[in-house]
């Protein structure tokens, strides 16, 4: 009886053994535990700040769990922030409110790996408003602020999502349309039409709006081929809500966004087309190109064109 009992015990001690084995290679021991987000971010010396900034904004809970994308600032992203901003690390730290704007800013809702990535189309993270990625010796980050920074490691696994390295702490936009053209002296005459118009609360609404904005040499070139001043033409409400409507697309349409060869429907009415060259034709058939574009704003985008679009 003992020597069956003691078989009984040597078989089921090596099936225990060999179901310990099994768990252990399908990934059943502590041992192969993956990090969160906030973990990983901890357990890792160059984003010690990045930690310290996520705890005191008291999104700890958060960033641990669901399946989201962190784009995660290096310390020395965080430290050419403050030298930006020019506060010290207590001051961020402290101000909680502006803390959690900018860290939720780097957040987005879902799983996003670097193949994934939509180049060139806007991107909206859980705190809202946007920014791009562009391929361009590398990705490319534009943030609200039209400030660049690189992503210089991606598709860092953790338990509850992916984190993506960034070299500059990105910011949401801080000025509305109305606002970042009148901070450009190449737009000095655009600003003048909007107040002229009346325009500027419309344009300074939550949109989203997208304005293809004249430079100063474009509204001289409209001056000589109208024939009259510019005091003529300011005066001149109704022509000027007219044309300056027509360059408002009531949507944020990004460069890589825009439909090529099709009609784009603008506040005032009619539309132009745009085609696979940036080349802008408007409804009197004129030409116009986009001399830049994607000059992001908080209540849309700015594309800039060298000729004034006019309406029939």
């Amino acid at each position: 009886m003992n020597s069956a009992f003691n078989r009984r015990t040597v078989l089921l001690a090596a099936a225990l053994g060999a179901s310990t084995t099994l768990l252990q290679a399908c990934g059943g021991s502590d041992d192969e535990h993956q990090p969160n987000i906030v973990e990983l971010a901890q357990s890792n010396p160059d984003l010690s700040i990045l930690a310290e900034a996520v705890v005191a904004a008291g999104l700890a809970p958060t960033l641990s769990s669901g399946t989201i994308t962190v784009f995660a600032p290096t310390n020395a992203a965080f430290a050419a922030l403050l030298s930006e901003l020019g506060v010290t690390k207590e001051a961020l730290l402290a101000n909680r409110p502006l803390l959690t704007a900018v860290l939720t800013y780097h957040v987005l809702g879902s799983k996003v790996a670097r193949a994934d990535v939509p180049l060139g189309k806007a991107i909206t993270p859980v705190s809202g408003g946007f920014f791009k990625i562009e391929s361009a010796n590398g990705l490319k980050i534009t943030d609200g602020r039209n400030r660049v920074s690189t992503i210089t490691a991606t598709d860092i696994q953790a338990s509850n999502g992916v984190v993506h390295l960034v070299d500059r702490v990105l910011l949401p936009a801080d000025k509305d349309i109305v606002a970042t053209a009148s901070a450009l002296p190449d737009f000095s005459i655009l600003v003048e039409a909007v107040v002229a118009a009346g325009l500027v609360n419309t344009l300074q609404g939550a949109g989203p709006f997208t304005v293809l904005a004249p430079t100063n040499a474009a509204f001289a070139a409209l001056l000589t081929e109208l024939g009259v001043s510019k005091a003529a033409l300011l005066a001149d409400t109704a022509l000027l809500t007219k044309v300056l409507t027509y360059h408002v697309v009531p949507a944020r349409v990004l460069k890589a966004e825009l439909p090529v060869n099709t009609a784009i429907a603008t506040v005032q009415g009619q539309s132009f087309t745009v085609n696979a060259s940036l080349v802008i034709t408007d409804q009197t058939l004129r030409t116009s190109g986009l001399a830049a574009t994607d000059v992001f704003t908080s209540n849309g985008v700015i594309h800039v064109v060298d000729r004034v679009l006019l309406p029939r």
